[in-house]
């Protein structure tokens, strides 16, 4: 019986640590775990969903109602769409103003709901189907949820690998990991926690939190941070931070403090959207209350103050300014998502067009992100071999690798049509290299191919000393290396990660439009200026941490107004800081792509240059639609409330103005 309890203690324990988990990482009930696949299908953008059928529904009732007949089916479908468009709009504007708050959803609400008592139903009905459709296809579109964090979050595994005093085993989740304690790391695996080198040597990809696809070799008392991925040979780690203050915890709080600095624009529509509404409502109650004592006329009827100031409220409501401005938005979203960007909503485009400046992350951005061999060097000519025989026994030993420098060497063979050899007593050396035996010429030879010093130390001095000039001159050129060594003929394997095709295009483009282009990397100064020079940037910033690059995000981002384009992780508080954030889709770690404002879904950065171009556009779209807005409501609201427009005609003036900015906000659909 005690053992049942325990167990059903633990699986209660358990479960209830998955729902702190979940939610923590910004997990939403639309998506939870816990919902049948059937309910998250019709639960999925329901707002949505209900506000095309109110929009069906009140175009079939409209057309019910010139039939006699049929009135009384209209009226009933009239109810239904005050239903579903209607009552969720109800429910929050009794919440918003229970907490205080008049925006202009109430008063939208308000106006929908009042027209029922001057006998205009399907005027108030029009409002909400309208009012509907905006906020749900808004919030489809520019939904940005906690998926950076939880992205995050997903770099690390929820266990470790515990080392027992005894030397057993036991897996223990990362929480319950204190700073001191021995966790084992095999190969393939993905280090839970920032942790030193105690035993073994490995190399440690951390491309997705460096950018740079080249891994790093760890040995005794390297520090090594969470996330990386442990290529080869197993590591033993003292754990040196807890979960709450590893790298990836560092920089989730870094992309949360990011993203919550919102932008100028969002917040000063908040503020008018308060002010406007607040405004509509105390001049409706001032006009009903007032009218019949200044101007004499009845409180009720059709000439009566309350009926003016009803069709004052609905006339006046915004709809021109709530429906034709995110159509502009969304306009323009929908010509970037057939050009492969996907826009994170229309404050992304109206923080793009007060920029004037772009900063480039290098590795996966302006360059591939895949290393070339761009060609092999004979060190000196004691060797018999040549070197297409050097790239056949290189060929016959990388392809049992797994690394970078492995996939290079292989594909450059395979172009070359070089045929592999026979190599025997092949041996892995995690973090330096491989060695083997092939026949060449009647004779057994060594061979070995890895790291530059790994192989220098198997060289006599001078032959050494040589190799390590040649290797400091290649490197200062900005190129990455692998020395092949056939008994004591070494031969230098030359790599280089190439720039994306037209990217120096695309950056004379930006250049003459005024705005500053800059790149900051985290590799090293030789490599970033080799990269810079073949795309015509001027300046650079290199060896930087993710502190390191918001930090100049955050700088120019005050100054001028900057766009960010990245795809690591060390990338993402920088995406999340910047004015506008924008990632690249196929390279992109899923953290940055959540962190960014835009995606360029097919890596297609060439398109910047009309990116800007549309934004820009749609400002002086979006600015044209306030004035036509402004204007559809002045002239609707005020000869309204004057008697000199009855309703009817009042609604058509103030949805004629609608459908006008609405007409104009289309042009953005263009290509």
């Amino acid at each position: 019986m005690s053992s049942l309890f325990s167990a059903q203690k633990n699986a209660s324990e358990t479960a209830l640590q998955f729902i702190e988990e979940y939610y923590e990482e910004g997990g939403q009930s639309a998506i939870s775990p816990f919902l049948r696949p059937e309910s998250r299908y019709w639960g999925a953008q329901l707002t949505l969903k209900a506000a095309f059928i109110a929009a069906v529904m009140l175009f079939i009732a409209f057309g019910f109602s010139f039939f006699v007949q049929m009135k009384p089916l209209a009226n009933f479908l009239l109810v239904l769409v005050y239903f579903l468009a209607g009552i969720p709009s109800l429910i929050e504007a009794v919440e918003d103003l229970l907490d205080g708050e008049i925006n202009i959803d109430i008063l939208m609400t308000l106006a929908a709901f009042s027209s029922i008592f001057i006998g205009s139903g399907m005027e108030g009905a029009l409002l909400l189907v309208l009012f509907s459709l905006s906020g749900a296809m808004e919030d489809a579109v520019t939904s940005k949820a906690k998926g950076a964090i939880s992205a995050l979050h997903k770099l690390s595994p929820t266990k470790a690998c515990v080392v027992q005093s005894d030397g057993s085993l036991i897996d223990r989740a990362i929480k319950e990991v204190p700073v001191g304690t021995l966790i084992l790391v095999k190969a393939g695996q993905i280090v839970p926690l920032d942790g030193r080198v105690i035993e073994g040597t490995s190399s440690v990809n951390l491309v997705h939190l460096t950018g740079e696809n080249m891994p790093v070799t760890k040995t005794l008392g390297d520090t090594v941070p969470a996330g990386g991925r442990n290529l080869e040979g197993a590591l033993k780690l003292e754990v040196t931070h807890t979960s709450s203050d590893s790298t990836i915890s560092r920089i989730i709080e870094l992309v949360t403090q990011a993203q919550e600095a919102r932008p100028k624009l969002q917040r000063w529509f908040d503020k008018v959207s308060q002010s406007y509404a607040t405004t509509i409502i105390v001049l409706t109650i001032l006009f009903a209350l007032s009218f019949p004592i200044v101007f004499s006329m009845p409180l009720f009827g059709v000439e009566g103050s309350i009926y003016r100031s009803l069709a004052f409220l609905i006339a006046a409501s915004p709809c021109a300014l709530i429906i034709a401005i995110p159509i502009a938005y969304l306009s323009a979203i929908s010509a970037c998502a057939r050009k492969g960007i996907l826009l994170k909503g229309g404050i992304t485009l109206d923080a793009l067009s007060s920029c004037k400046a772009v900063a480039f992350d290098k590795t996966g951005t302006l360059t591939k992100g895949e290393l070339k061999c761009i060609g092999i060097e004979k060190l000196n000519s004691s060797g018999s071999e040549s070197v297409d025989e050097a790239l056949a026994i290189a060929y016959a030993m990388e392809k049992n690798a797994h690394h970078p420098i492995a996939t290079a060497v292989t594909s450059y063979a395979a172009s070359r049509n070089v045929a592999s050899v026979s190599v025997g007593e092949f041996k892995s050396i995690p973090g330096y290299g491989l060695e083997g035996v092939v026949q060449l010429q009647q004779s057994k030879k060594n061979v070995y191919i890895g790291r530059p010093n790994y192989i220098a130390d198997k060289l006599p001095v001078v032959e050494r000393s040589f190799l390590l000039q040649r290797i400091r001159e290649i490197e200062d050129q900005g190129e990455l290396l692998a020395v092949l060594l056939i008994d004591k003929s070494p031969y230098i394997f030359r790599f280089r990660d190439t720039p994306r095709f037209k990217i120096a295009e695309t950056l004379r483009a930006v250049q003459k439009r005024g705005w500053r282009t800059i790149m900051l990397t985290g590799d090293h100064e030789a490599s970033a200026r080799l990269i810079a020079n073949e795309v015509g940037i001027t300046e650079y910033h290199s060896d930087l941490s993710p502190e390191d690059k918001l930090r100049f995000v955050s700088e120019i981002a005050q100054k001028t107004g900057l766009a960010m384009i990245g795809d690591g992780v060390n990338d993402a508080p920088a995406l999340a800081r910047s004015t506008v954030g924008i990632c690249m889709g196929k390279v992109g770690s899923t953290a940055a792509i959540d962190a960014a404002d835009a995606v360029l879904l097919q890596d297609n950065i060439e398109l910047l240059d009309w990116l800007i171009d549309r934004a820009e556009m749609t400002s002086r779209v979006v600015k044209q639609n306030l004035f036509l807005a402004v204007s559809a409501i002045l002239c609707a609201s005020l000869p309204a409330l004057a008697g000199y427009v009855p309703l009817w005609l009042a609604v058509v003036m103030h949805e004629g103005g609608t459908v006008l900015v609405g007409l104009n906000a289309l042009r953005l659909l263009k290509k």
